[in-house]
């Protein structure tokens, strides 16, 4: 391969990652303003997030539902990966859950209004779920086993059964101000130390 071939090369690998990086800021960016309001949040308030024009975002997602599960995955992506990351960062396993908990929670508020967004696409709702369960039960039973083996929290339940509860105290969350699913969240956790 001559020169020009590998600077042509190397360019091409250059401008893919350049735009794998872009997409990230707009996921990050809209994943901020789901949070903040919600999944029929305004594009143009996602594309202020993000510093990139309208056009953009719909250059990578040509609908919102394509905005909200590519957030959706990415979310599910980091919460999952997060979670060895915290455990290994310390200080503590029990302290690792708790943190690994608190973006679950981030991320399950930005989660209503998918079945919405995704209206008519039950196919595509099943394979999100899917890879929900495949990726997240896996790090929140490590992270459960570790606590527990520490002997920081009780060793008596299941990753499933946590995340499905803190899943139920966070339905609403959006359409209450009053409500504060974090607080009711923290409270469960506490609840899975042992007592002393």
């Amino acid at each position: 391969m001559n020169d020009s071939g590998r600077r042509q090369g190397s360019s091409a690998r250059s401008s893919r990652k350049d735009a794998r990086r872009n997409q990230q800021a707009l996921l990050d960016a809209a994943a901020a303003v789901f949070v903040t309001s919600g999944v029929e949040a305004p594009v143009r308030d996602i594309a202020a997030e993000a510093g990139v024009g309208v056009a953009t975002i719909y250059r990578h997602f040509p609908t919102r539902a394509d905005l909200v599960v590519a957030v959706y995955r990415h979310q599910i992506d980091a919460c999952a990966e997060a979670g060895p990351d915290l455990l290994a960062a310390g200080p503590t396993a029990g302290r690792a859950l708790e943190r690994w908990v608190g973006l679950f929670v981030d991320f399950l508020v930005t989660k209503h209004g998918l079945a919405a967004a995704m209206q008519g696409d039950s196919a595509g709702f099943e394979a999100l779920h899917v890879h929900f369960l495949e990726r997240l039960l896996p790090v929140c039973t490590e992270l459960l086993e570790a606590a527990a083996a520490s002997g920081e929290i009780r060793s008596d339940l299941d990753a499933y059964h946590l995340m499905r509860g803190i899943g139920n105290l966070c339905i609403g969350a959006e359409d209450d101000p009053r409500y504060d699913a974090r607080r009711l969240v923290a409270l469960l956790v506490a609840g899975l130390r042992r007592p002393n």
